[in-house]
């Protein structure tokens, strides 16, 4: 161009080349005018005041081409050829046509910049064009370069815990609307000292007692099902609004022709699924759709893709963390970024128990008092979309989450509250009407992170006490039993945690977590003297001690859960091809069971434990 031959030599560099490319695509159709602008120039462009007229006068014209583009983009046929002439000047005016003015040869071997695709609108802006060549141009000019490692600093990291799609540049647009891709591909090697039988998320309340051989044995299990895919969408309406949509699966479905024989056919399935709506000014924020509860610690603030997770493989977390993964539609408010107040209405479900020869049929051992048993309905099989093989309970109304939340430069405190409603159908001896029974329940809890030495040791924990809170626990303790008159009766429980988080090394974390769930008793007594419920103490346990070769029956209902779980990640490699990453992680997890006899009177305390063991690789491709 004109402009450059008339620059000093000292001028002609890449960094003003790439000014005058943004000059250039500004003008657009207005080209000829640039030419006039760029004769009129005097010798010393390096002349600051001239540069910055310049700009203004760049800045007007390319505002009146974008309003000019619009119109015709707007008229009957012309919306994709808009977008696409457009997209060809853009093109050409960077030097990626024959007509181009850039003296830059074209690399036939370079990957193409997906983030200028544009389908159905407006192109990328030239600022965020220019953007975008500036860092590609960077790396380009060193292909070894060392690009920027991931973030593993946190608590809990995104490229972890997560997806980490928040912190990569959009793959490419859909009109106004950008689309950034997330995920990794998972090889994890899981080797349990008992055998499950379970995939890559632990059943931690099912290891077995001494009765069963499955406690003789161990099991060796490979698995990709922790293989991740993400896509987040985002568009802003204003300068201070943003929608987004976020869409997260991975492969532990089992359909009824999964196994591991042949096919290992495992299917994709829901992890997250869910919009949102932020207003920066104001401060208010609404998500709807399938998310981590509320109820879930997070790392700042109450947003999503913010969750304290802890950093292990293993998908069902680890006995003491605090989480559920529902539908759910939620309201947040934020002061300042620093004080956050959150309401959530959560889709609930309840996991009912009942001890040894409680139910009969359908019908409830009767209690002191009582002339006969109380015929009770508590669940259905699943229709329609549900699976119906799944038992569902009756439900009464969402489960209600209020959080608090603050964030000071040294730690981040929340506070919560839980309420939940229980219900049942109950017909009672002698009676000819069904009557519904329901129950409050739920607890407070509290969560912690603590930057006790910033960027190398974080300290975090979490709390939920109440009754009727056993869903919220990795471990699955029942929710509920009930009383003689089929009323539900939400048992007393505790969940809780402890976790250390150290980073030695920019590309090395490891952590340390200890965690608990205990839950009491609840039970009446029967007409016939023995107690019902859970946590009953006159069960017959002796069968659970003794080793068959084929299970005998065990009744022991589980009291207490807990853990010791140590690991560590290395970030192995990083680049344009994207990162490495592989863990280890060891688990040690011990269940106790309440106390029961062995028929003659003589007390019997069943406890078991066992080992996993955890060795994991993954590929992130867009990190």
């Amino acid at each position: 161009m004109c402009c450059w031959r008339n620059l000093p030599d000292p001028a002609c560099d890449r960094r003003h080349a790439r000014a005058w490319r943004r000059l250039a695509r500004g003008a657009g159709a207005m080209l000829p005018g640039v030419l006039v602008i760029c004769a009129a120039l005097p010798a010393r462009a390096d002349d600051l005041a001239e540069i910055q007229a310049i700009r203004e006068e760049m800045r007007r014209l390319e505002a009146k081409v974008e309003r000019l583009e619009a119109h015709h983009a707007h008229a009957p046929g012309n919306g994709m050829h808009a977008s696409i002439s457009h997209g060809v000047r853009q093109n050409q005016l960077s030097g990626g046509g024959a007509t181009g003015v850039s003296s830059h040869p074209i690399d036939p071997h370079a990957v193409p910049d997906l983030r200028h695709l544009s389908i159905g609108g407006a192109a990328v802006s030239p600022d965020a064009q220019t953007a975008a060549e500036e860092a590609n141009e960077s790396v380009q000019d060193n292909d070894n370069q060392q690009q920027p490692q991931l973030n593993m600093d946190s608590s809990s990291p995104l490229s972890i815990t997560q997806t980490g799609v928040d912190s990569l540049p959009p793959v490419f647009r859909i009109g106004g609307v950008s689309v950034r891709l997330g995920g990794f591909i998972d090889f994890s090697n899981i080797y349990r000292s008992k055998n499950l039988t379970s995939g890559p998320a632990t059943s931690w309340g099912s290891f077995p007692y001494a009765n069963s051989p499955n406690a003789h044995t161990g099991e060796y299990r490979p698995s990709a099902q922790l293989t991740r895919l993400s896509v987040l969408l985002q568009g802003t309406p204003t300068d201070h609004q943003v929608l987004s949509a976020y869409i997260e699966t991975d492969f532990g479905g089992a359909a009824g022709t999964a196994n591991s024989y042949q096919t290992n056919s495992y299917t994709p399935r829901i992890r997250q699924a869910y919009m949102t709506f932020s207003d920066t000014k104001w401060g208010f924020h609404v998500l709807a759709g399938q998310a981590w509860s509320l109820t879930t610690g997070y790392t700042q603030g109450l947003l999503s893709r913010h969750e304290q997770l802890p950093p292990v493989v293993d998908n069902n977390q680890i006995p003491g963390i605090v989480f559920t993964r529902v539908p759910q539609i939620r309201f947040i408010k934020d002061f300042g970024r620093k004080w956050w107040v959150g309401l959530s209405f959560e889709a609930p479900q309840v996991a009912f128990a009942e001890s040894d020869g409680m139910l009969n049929d359908g019908t409830l051992e009767p209690g002191v008092g009582m002339r006969g048993g109380t015929d009770i309905l508590y669940n259905n099989s699943g229709s329609g979309m549900l699976n119906p093989n799944a038992k569902y309970s009756m439900d009464v109304a969402p489960d209600i989450v209020l959080k608090g939340a603050l964030d000071t430069r040294l730690a981040h405190y929340e506070v919560y509250g839980l309420a939940r409603w229980f219900k049942s159908l109950a017909k009672t001896y002698g009676s000819n009407s069904i009557r519904e029974r329901v129950s409050f329940a739920g607890g407070v809890g509290g969560d912690i992170t603590v930057h006790a030495i910033p960027k190398f040791l974080q300290v975090t924990g979490n709390v939920l006490a109440g009754k009727g809170i056993g869903r919220y626990g990795p471990s699955m303790i029942s929710d509920a039993t009930f009383k003689p008159d089929g009323t539900p009766a939400p048992i007393p429980e505790l969940i809780g945690s402890l976790g250390l988080i150290g980073h030695p090394t920019n590309n090395v974390l490891l952590y340390l977590y200890g965690g608990i769930e205990t839950a009491g008793r609840r039970t009446y007594r029967g007409l016939d003297g023995m107690q019902y419920g859970y946590g009953v103490s006159d069960l017959d346990l002796e069968s659970c001690n003794i080793e068959e070769i084929t299970s005998s029956t065990c009744n022991a209902q589980t009291r207490t859960i807990a853990d010791m779980t140590v690991g560590g990640w290395w970030h192995v490699l990083q680049g344009r091809y994207g990162a490495v990453m592989t863990g280890v992680q060891y688990t040690y997890v011990h269940k106790i069971a309440f106390s029961g006899n062995n028929g003659a009177g003589r007390s019997v305390d069943p406890t078991t434990g066992g080992n996993t063991i955890y060795v994991t690789f993954r590929y992130l491709p867009f990190q």
